[in-house]
């Protein structure tokens, strides 16, 4: 294959693979909401004591293109989202991507702030475990990014606020006002994030530890310190990449959790509240909207590859040689 040629061939392959998760995304969600056995809209119009008026449901399935045969529903949805038109909600009647774009702010604010904290602690724990020489503080170090990892992201998030909020009411227990409002949920999200950004890292700080360069340094005289910082850490950082889409749909997954805990208003609450009473469209649009982020995040960091270690480069353009 001409280089001219192979270098738009990885790109285009990776943005098919991209089409592919989304669409595969979009219809996983249609067929999972379409065999739940109950009506979306029977319960919407059964929120009062009365009983839904069998005429007023018919009408509202027929608007909805619920009355349709599945592949026919599946159509006109799939054909709608393809023009990015995800639709009206069941429930309120309002667009869903305006609702969308109302609730995405928060959630991505309680995200990246989850994300910096998990990090810096990630980061930190994985250095300390690394650096010290110590036999009893190596192994508890070692030992606590796989305790975070088990911790329960809602059990984290009771615990805090019952220290934080009701116990020492430094930060407040619900709500979206001002920067306070988002320490707890951030650090709920937070602790089993940095578990697993710790874990990888100290895996790869550990076998970069004994690549022949490290030795070579070594020799040189570098101390451990400079060693660990200008030269180990770089090298084992680049598999950190690697988790990059796992952990922001651990974030998305878990701000389900934690907005719930915290009465956030966000994605989360969005989709719980969604899911609860079948509002298929909004439904398949916060996962279009998870599946959107998770393959930005993935395509971004795989072309971002070759910028950080050329050997990828080569092994790729021999690969399509």
């Amino acid at each position: 294959m001409k280089r001219g040629a192979s270098a738009y061939a990885y790109p285009a392959g990776r943005l098919a693979q991209a089409a592919f998760v989304l669409w595969a995304a979009y219809t996983l969600s249609f067929l999972i909401l379409y065999i739940l056995p109950s009506d979306p809209i029977s319960i919407m119009l059964n929120q009062g004591d009365g009983l839904a008026d069998p005429a007023q449901v018919a009408a509202l399935r027929a608007v909805y293109h619920l009355d349709e045969p599945l592949l026919v529903q599946y159509g006109i949805a799939l054909r709608h989202a393809l023009t990015l038109d995800l639709g009206h909600s069941i429930q309120t009647g309002q667009g869903v991507s305006a609702m969308l774009a109302q609730a995405a702010p928060a959630t991505a604010a309680l995200a990246l702030s989850a994300l910096g904290a998990a990090l810096v602690l990630g980061v930190l724990l994985a250095l300390a475990a690394s650096a010290s020489r110590a036999p009893r503080l190596r192994q508890v170090l070692h030992s606590l990014p796989a305790l975070g990892v088990c911790l329960p992201t809602f059990w984290i998030g009771l615990l805090l606020l019952q220290w934080l909020s009701f116990g020492v009411p430094w930060f407040p227990a619900m709500g979206n006002e001002g920067w306070r409002s988002l320490v707890l949920p951030a650090a709920t999200l937070a602790i089993p994030t940095g578990a697993t950004v710790a874990q990888v890292l100290l895996r790869s700080l550990e076998g970069v530890w004994h690549q022949p360069f490290v030795h070579a340094l070594r020799a040189k005289g570098l101390t451990r310190a400079r060693l660990l910082l200008g030269h180990v850490l770089p090298n084992a950082a680049i598999p950190l990449l690697t988790m990059a889409g796992v952990i922001m749909g651990n974030l998305l997954a878990g701000s389900v959790v934690t907005e719930t805990v915290f009465s956030r208003e966000g994605i989360g609450r969005l989709a719980q509240s969604a899911v609860a009473v079948k509002d298929i469209p909004v439904v398949q649009g916060v996962v279009v909207l998870a599946a959107i982020v998770f393959v930005v995040v993935n395509l971004a960091v795989d072309l971002a590859y070759p910028l950080l270690d050329a050997r990828i480069t080569r092994e790729r353009g021999r690969a399509l040689a």
